[in-house]
């Protein structure tokens, strides 16, 4: 099995093992159940989120000044890293920290590509977006029902433009 594929199976089994069932969940409760705590935190400018592990239990930091939907997807990245990342930078008696800052964003670091394709697979599984997709299909460049399509997952626009592309459904620059 490829690993991105491995990815989408791990996010399918955390929505199905706590039966969610709907887009636009409470990423909140999902990662208590997952034994990751989250805080509120005023993390500066360039820094979405953080996440303090020691490989059982975490706590994750989401920066309070960003928008709701950014900080799902946050809350969902950091509990892609718990949860698929044991390894990592430690420091101070086997705490792993991991930030979600600019260039975790940026698509160059393999643990954090991993992590952003979690947090893609659990806020947007492929099996709702393909289903939704195919009973309101919608004209991408039209960006209010791109927004639109985005709000019913609670994502940005972007997000849900980035799934949509890897998912095939929408093709770049077409």
């Amino acid at each position: 099995m490829s690993l991105n594929r491995a990815i989408e199976t791990r996010a399918s089994e955390i929505l199905l093992q706590f039966a969610i069932t709907e887009p636009g969940f409470d990423v909140v409760p999902l990662a208590r159940a997952c034994r990751a705590t989250v805080e509120l935190a005023n993390l500066g400018e360039d820094v979405s989120g953080v996440l303090f592990s020691d490989g059982a239990r975490a706590v994750i930091g989401v920066n309070w000044s960003h928008h709701p939907n950014r900080q799902r997807f946050t809350i969902a990245h950091e509990l892609g890293h718990h949860l698929l990342h044991k390894g990592g930078t430690f420091i101070d008696r086997g705490i792993a920290v991991r930030f979600r800052d600019e260039k975790s964003g940026s698509g160059t670091d393999e643990e954090e590509m991993q992590a952003n394709a979690f947090a893609a697979a659990l806020l947007m599984p492929a099996e709702w977006i393909r289903r939704d997709f195919d009973e309101r299909p919608f004209n991408v460049e039209d960006e209010d029902a791109l927004k639109q399509f985005a709000d019913r997952y609670r994502v940005s626009s972007l997000a849900m433009s980035i799934r949509l592309q890897n998912l095939g459904l929408i093709i770049p620059g077409l």
